[in-house]
């Protein structure tokens, strides 16, 4: 027997609904924002990754999916979804057009990395992006449609904000981070390698050992310019008089490499030690890096899976319509019938003729508000057979008024 590959599964039953019921209204939440929908290609070249993901990051160092294909390009199964799509905008022309460019997205991303609770080796994301616009009010209105999302679902969260500088105060505090960090003895080889290749990654270490040598380093919260400083706190007044609540966390920092300024993320206490949600931030500069025109921008992203585990939906509403055939020649008109119900219901239609006991019983199965049944007496009358199963309640129909009806 082949078995899904490790750290891969599928999607089925309870667990499906709930991943239709999120996209749908995480995409109807983003069109009321004015965000669009995008789609970019699962694969592309490991380049992308490597210079806007950063060789810093674990995924380009650990946790690519990569590979040589058949006309020798270096190729990779994408990480995550933000460089995908500023490398559409960058090939589409868009950064030398004016005006403001936001999308969503939503679909599978890869990684190599341990299986564990509420982490896959291919998992699902759903995030949006912003181009285009510098303003701090940006930053506030896609935390406000993180924060409507999640509301939406009755998700309890706590965000924290950071501000990861720009390139006016981040050389300074880097150099004195780094400085710090050389006097250090005991940190993790993560930590030494993201030393040399981006000190601010070190931060983020999870090592309990680091996190304790890490306790008296300077934060980058102090050492910020005045434009960062005063975008920081205008975020911070926009969330206020919106009654968002946070907290400030001097060491958070994105697991990328390309973002700046402002850096968020909601946690939950309901998912266990992995519980980070969502999570997204500004990347001014990424644009540039991949050689388009400078171009401000801001996004999140968020993990469906984890998000799935939280969401209840009442697995007991019944809802469609079940339509069987108690003889042979009543299937034909079991057919049209659906063929009309599904203009404006779900309709599930059973074509093997089977006795009323069991039509009713597959359509309870079927969690169906209503059961049609075809019989010899229903196709002598031109009639329908109609049981609601909500209220036990029988029906007689005329097959002509079948669209009156109020399903």
């Amino acid at each position: 027997m082949i078995n899904a590959l490790r750290g891969m599964k599928d999607i089925l039953f309870l667990e499906s609904k709930k991943y239709l019921f999120f996209l749908e209204n995480c995409s109807r939440v983003a069109k009321n924002y004015g965000f669009e929908f995008i789609s970019t290609p699962i694969l592309e070249e490991t380049a992308l990754f490597k210079r806007s993901v950063g060789e810093s990051s674990d995924i380009v160092g650990k946790e690519m999916y990569q590979f040589i294909d058949k006309g020798e390009n270096n190729v990779c199964l994408r990480p995550e979804g933000t460089a995908g799509i500023v490398r559409s905008f960058i090939q589409n022309k868009m950064d030398k057009t004016l005006g403001v460019k936001r999308f969503f997205y939503y679909g599978p991303m890869f990684r190599y990395e341990k299986p564990q609770k509420g982490r896959f080796r291919q998992f699902h994301q759903f995030g949006v992006e912003s181009f285009g616009v510098s303003d701090v009010k940006e930053d506030a209105m896609v935390i406000l449609m993180l924060n409507d999302i999640l509301n939406f679902f009755d998700i309890k969260t706590i965000l924290k904000l950071n501000s990861l500088g720009c390139p006016t105060c981040m050389p300074h505090y880097r150099t004195k981070l780094v400085k710090f960090l050389d006097s250090l003895d005991g940190l993790c080889e993560d930590c030494k390698r993201r030393k040399d290749l981006n000190p601010i990654r070190v931060l983020d270490c999870k090592n309990e050992r680091c996190q304790n040598l890490l306790s008296k380093a300077p934060l980058l919260l102090n050492e910020l310019c005045g434009e960062c400083k005063d975008d920081f706190d205008n975020l911070k007044s926009i969330l206020d008089k919106f009654d968002i609540n946070y907290e400030i966390d001097a060491k958070l920092v994105r697991g990328l490499d390309y973002y700046s300024k402002t850096a968020f993320e909601f946690v939950s206490d309901d998912i266990g030690a992995q519980n980070s949600v969502a999570g997204g931030g500004r990347y001014d500069r990424l644009v540039e890096f991949l050689d388009g025109k400078p171009t401000p921008a801001i996004g999140f992203a968020i993990g469906v899976e984890r998000i799935l585990e939280l969401i209840n939906i009442d697995e007991d509403r019944r809802e469609g319509i079940y339509i069987g055939t108690l003889e042979r020649d009543g299937q034909d008109l079991a057919f049209r019938i659906a063929a009309t119900l599904r203009k404006q219901n779900k309709a599930i239609v059973e074509f093997e003729v089977k006795g009323l006991k069991n039509i009713l019983k597959n359509a309870d199965r079927a969690n169906a508000k209503y059961c049609i049944c075809i019989g010899e007496d229903e196709l002598k009358n031109g009639t329908l057979w109609v049981k609601n199963l909500d209220t036990k309640e029988n029906l007689n129909i005329d097959i002509k008024s079948l669209g009156e009806f109020q399903w």
